[in-house]
């Protein structure tokens, strides 16, 4: 977190602007259903496995599931080790091509040279979303082969291979309110609630913040968090906010063109005593017959170790169905929710539910998505670009990381790198970033003009305008 190494810097004189009400950003949680006792639960809206920390949490167990299609079980398990078997070669030609500095492809051309071509058949299409898109919160046809691999391996085998899963009540973002405690004494004057951004205004020396209740804060340096889905709404004048002055090109080009998922999950509670799935099952594919990545994993938490007797279950979807949800009304999507659940377990087996919920992460204004990932044709540089300051402004946040980008692991890295950047400029010790960071005005492709020939099949000059000869 910044604030926290500001303080760890003896850096003191700081303010944080928060446009919600609590802290913890889309670490974010909410109130559903009711138990016996009529009080609610509380369910995570967004981030929701954990490695550590003291939070009430089980062990995600990926093995323990069920698959299904339009006609009800189905079992289609085994297609899983045939995944498996194609991505240690996609992960074993990721560093080859890292190492070797070749050419990036999509995740899902490299899927195809390992033998796993899901195509028409709609069970591998859900066994490939499964894997891989309920992670990226985008299909392989839109991730980098290369970057989504490291992705993965510095999270996965850097920390560990399990996922744990947070229900706690007090809300996930509790740890993170703990963090701030060690700094931030209650009702902290220099913790601003409620307080929304409309204007950042930055120079080489200085930054000025301007509010929507017209409140000006003019400081030496900026530290700004915003979600890569406000920078790029921002950058079109879709946003709450506005740069001025503009972002230079090789930022706003760096903005633009990496990528912000959106990532739903649908909550539903059930009476406990009209449950209808297996108590004992974790998760539950479902395959559509006709649209990939339609309402397809469905997590109890209601199983054992989670929030028992509970009667709920939520079912997630990413990217164009998260898009498409978000622009109808609840009771259409609900809808369709039971339609998929009725022909899963049978029609007369799934009753209305007595709560249904779902966010809207790509209409949030202080989010516009869930979080971020690296599309093909990103490089590593033009990435670098995403994170430079832009003189006394400075950008942090999971998707500045090259690493962890889409993981709240990136988010606090990030954080803490850049406060301790400011404070290293605010000692006098800063160097080349004080004002401005690494970047690279100019990125260079992979052909060579040379190569524009007939050889190539290139034949006639691509300069050319309407009536040329």
């Amino acid at each position: 977190m910044a604030d926290q190494a500001l303080s760890n810097n003896s850096i003191s004189d700081f303010l944080i602007l928060e446009y919600n009400d609590v802290i913890g950003g889309r670490v974010a949680h909410t109130n559903f259903g009711s138990d016996p006792d009529g009080k609610p639960y509380v369910v995570e809206l967004g981030a929701n496995w954990a490695k550590r920390y003291n939070l009430t949490n089980t062990y995600s167990n990926y093995s323990d599931i069920l698959t299904y299609n339009e006609t009800g079980f189905t079992d289609y398990a085994y297609l899983f080790d045939e995944y498996e078997d194609a991505y240690s070669i996609v992960e074993q030609d990721a560093g080859t091509i890292l190492s070797e500095n070749l050419l990036d492809q999509n995740a899902a051309t490299a899927f195809t040279l390992a033998g796993w071509q899901p195509r028409r058949d709609m069970a591998r299409q859900a066994v490939d979303w499964w894997q891989w898109d309920w992670e990226w919160a985008f299909p392989p046809t839109e991730t980098s082969q290369v970057f989504g691999i490291v992705n993965y391996n510095t999270t996965f085998y850097q920390y560990s291979d399990a996922n744990n899963y947070v229900f706690d009540q007090r809300g996930y973002n509790t740890f993170i309110r703990g963090l701030a405690s060690e700094y931030l004494a209650p009702n902290d004057p220099r913790l601003l609630l409620n307080t929304i951004v409309t204007n950042i205004t930055h120079a080489p020396d200085s930054v000025t913040v301007t509010t929507s209740d017209n409140r000006c804060f003019r400081a030496r340096h900026a530290i700004c968090t915003f979600s890569l889905g406000v920078l790029q709404a921002a950058h079109v004048g879709d946003a709450p906010v506005s740069f001025d002055p503009s972002f230079p090109s090789w930022k706003q080009s760096a903005i633009a063109s990496f990528g912000m998922g959106i990532y739903t999950k649908f909550f539903l509670q059930f009476e406990p005593t009209e449950q209808f799935w297996d108590q004992n099952t974790q998760f539950f594919l479902y395959a559509s017959p006709t649209t990939r990545g339609y309402y397809p994993v469905w997590q109890s938490l209601a199983a054992p170790g989670f929030i028992e007797n509970s009667g709920i279950l939520f079912v997630t979807v990413v990217d164009a169905e998260s898009r498409r949800v978000e622009a109808q009304d609840d009771a259409k999507t609900l809808s369709e929710v039971l339609q998929v659940l009725r022909q899963m377990f049978g029609r007369e087996n799934v009753p209305q539910p007595k709560a249904f919920m779902y966010p809207r992460w790509g209409q949030m204004p202080w989010a516009y998505g869930s979080y971020s990932n690296w599309p093909t044709g990103v490089t590593l540089r033009q990435h670098q670009n995403l994170r430079a300051n832009v003189g006394a402004l400075w950008l942090a946040g999971e998707h500045t990381h090259p690493e962890y980008y889409g993981f709240l692991q990136g988010a606090y890295f990030e954080g803490q790198r850049v406060a301790e950047s400011v404070a290293a400029c605010l000692n006098g010790t800063g160097g080349d970033d004080c004002p401005g960071g690494l970047h690279y005005p100019v990125l260079h492709g992979t052909t060579d003009a040379s190569l524009d020939s007939a050889a190539n099949g290139w034949e006639i000059s691509s300069f050319q305008t309407i009536g040329d000869e």
